[in-house]
């Protein structure tokens, strides 16, 4: 068995990180923990001596995007900042931080992660700032889809008046094609304006509407690979059943349709401590998990990937992720996404109320 590296002394280089008041970890090669400053032991609230040799996984997790922005650090020699990651230990509240990490070679360290908790107003403001931009975008799409119903109805209706004075099977097939547009448009306009429909809540098993996703993805994408990691000790979630399946099937057919139907999706569920979502805090809520291998999402359209008509792929309507985070917010919940090529992660936060 190969022993675990020892950690720094107080005579190694970085003996002066012990007086930064930022917490400061280094890694080796192997993302094998070296060395915590004392910033680092407050912020996490673990002495170095049980994280010396252990995996970095240990200490962090395993936030969305992180552990392969730390090969291609590794490998590319690159230097990488992550913002607003949410650190999850068992027994311990979320952190959110931001992480710098920097590449470095000296005394068999290799990398140096540098993070500050982000305040909590500042990330408050920021959520705010968020869903008042998608708020009024959204607004925006239902009063232009209620001005765009009234014309297609009456293009329709004369395409279909059209129809039946022509005799010439060519002439006709042009008024079928206005007249199935026309439905299509008409459809679309739909999805649009009932996005905020009536939500019938009950108490569901996360893992069974999970399964049901799984079978109509299947069916769409024989292809496809889904890896399921269920934590099955998960309480009954309160939710409404129809709009859930929903808002998770536009988000894995969404990552499906990115891997051309080839490829492999992860469904992990977890449970979540002390959350504060829509300002209220939950002793419990659910993460929820979608990871796909896919090429990631394009940078041009990372931040705006939750508007409505907003898609990376041709011939797409940028509806179903707009849908998949309205249904989750009508559920005080909240959607995050991490993306870089060969990993796409969506989280989903749903709070898991006590009941009486």
């Amino acid at each position: 068995m190969t022993p675990h590296p020892a950690p720094l002394n107080s005579n190694s280089p970085f003996a002066g990180l012990e007086l930064l008041s930022s917490a400061v970890v280094l890694v080796d090669g192997g993302l094998i923990i070296r060395y915590l400053n004392p910033g680092a032991e407050n912020l996490f609230a673990i002495s170095r001596r049980k994280l010396a040799g252990q995996p970095l996984a240990r200490l962090l997790g395993d936030p969305p995007g992180l552990t392969a922005a730390l090969q291609n650090a590794l490998h590319n020699n690159w230097s990488y900042t992550g913002q607003d990651l949410r650190i999850q230990r068992p027994g311990t509240e979320a952190l959110h931080l931001d992480c710098t990490v920097s590449p470095i070679e000296a005394a068999g360290v290799s990398l140096l992660l540098e993070f500050r908790p982000i305040d909590a107003q500042l990330r408050v403001a920021r959520e705010e700032q968020l869903l008042q931009q998608q708020q009024a975008n959204r607004e925006l799409i239902r009063n232009l889809a209620h001005e765009i119903k009234n014309p297609l109805g009456g293009i329709r209706g004369s395409a279909q008046l059209l129809e039946r004075e022509l005799t010439d099977p060519l002439l006709r097939e042009y008024t079928e094609v206005i007249i199935a547009e026309a439905d299509r448009l008409q459809d679309l306009m739909n999805r649009l304006l009932t996005s905020h429909g009536m939500m019938r809540p009950g108490q569901l098993n996360i893992h069974d509407v999970l399964e049901r996703v799984r079978r109509l993805i299947l069916a769409e994408f024989p292809e496809l690979t889904v890896r399921r990691d269920y934590d099955t000790s998960l309480p009954a979630l309160t939710a409404d059943r129809e709009q859930l399946i929903q808002a998770i099937l536009n988000i894995v057919r969404n990552a499906a349709q990115a891997l051309d139907g080839r490829g492999e999706i992860r469904l992990r569920t977890r449970v979540a401590r002390q959350v504060t979502l829509a300002k209220r805090r939950f002793k419990l809520a659910l993460e929820l998990r979608v990871i796909d291998n896919g090429p990631g999402i394009p940078e041009e359209i990372g931040d705006k990937i939750f508007y409505p008509l907003v898609s990376g792929r041709e011939g797409g309507s940028g509806l179903g992720l707009s849908l998949a985070q309205s249904f989750i917010e009508q559920h005080q919940g909240m959607i995050e996404v991490e993306s870089r090529p060969g990993r796409t992660c969506f989280t989903i936060l749903l709070p898991i109320t006590e009941r009486s």
